[in-house]
């Protein structure tokens, strides 16, 4: 569990994706199922999960499609960590219309008094130790959003004060918070990162090996 100043911000893991590209580059059985896929041993979800419960976060909120498998390794990876009562299975209803929809139900699902949110995506199983709490180390009055940053190229996982709750609580189709990043100017602050992991999800099953 987060302690000190860290106490009253959550974690979202968007996990309710369609997996387009990957279905369609996918022997048969996988489909679209790409969460569940095997990546180094383990479902590839179990990373992010892993990831955002490292994070100095109170909370992970997984967000999905309704998909009863994907919630059951949730459940019990976060059993696993000792996390099973941290742990909350948000369904976006709306997720077809893309991230922009899973990551406004995930903002709306918030506690009311949250502090910020770091936002992970289910297929970046690489997320670097350590990383979220350097993001929020970076987080002074003066920003709204810190994001690591690996060569030239913006990553995740990206952690947003409360101040931009409500943009991204207006969020609509498949660009997810690009845009509200784009708009924050200065107040977007860049962690720059060693390692590539920031950079590394899985499109196609290639990306598995």
């Amino acid at each position: 569990m987060a302690e000190s100043r860290s106490v009253r911000y959550d974690a979202v893991i968007l996990a309710a994706g369609a997996g387009r590209r990957f279905a369609e580059h996918s022997p048969a059985g996988f489909g679209a199922r790409k969460l569940l896929a095997p990546f180094e041993g383990r479902p590839l979800i179990v990373g992010a999960l892993d990831a955002a419960f490292a994070a100095p976060a109170r909370r992970v909120l997984l967000v999905t499609d309704g998909d009863p498998d994907l919630a059951a390794v949730a459940r019990g990876q976060a059993g696993t960590l000792g996390r099973g009562d941290d742990l909350d299975i948000v369904v976006a209803v709306d997720a077809a219309e893309g991230m922009g929809a899973s990551l406004r139900t995930a903002v709306a699902a918030l506690p009311r008094d949250s502090d910020g949110v770091f936002v992970f995506l289910g297929d970046m199983p690489r997320v670097p130790e350590g990383l979220a709490q350097s993001l929020l180390d970076a987080l002074t009055p003066e920003v709204d959003a810190v994001a690591p940053a690996f060569g030239a190229r913006r990553g995740h996982p990206v952690l947003f004060a409360s101040a931009c709750f409500p943009a991204l609580r207006g969020l609509s189709g498949d660009v997810g918070a690009r845009a509200v990043l784009a708009a924050l100017g200065r107040r977007l602050a860049l962690v720059e990162s060693s390692d590539p992991g920031v950079l590394f999800d899985v499109d196609r099953p290639r990306d598995l090996i």
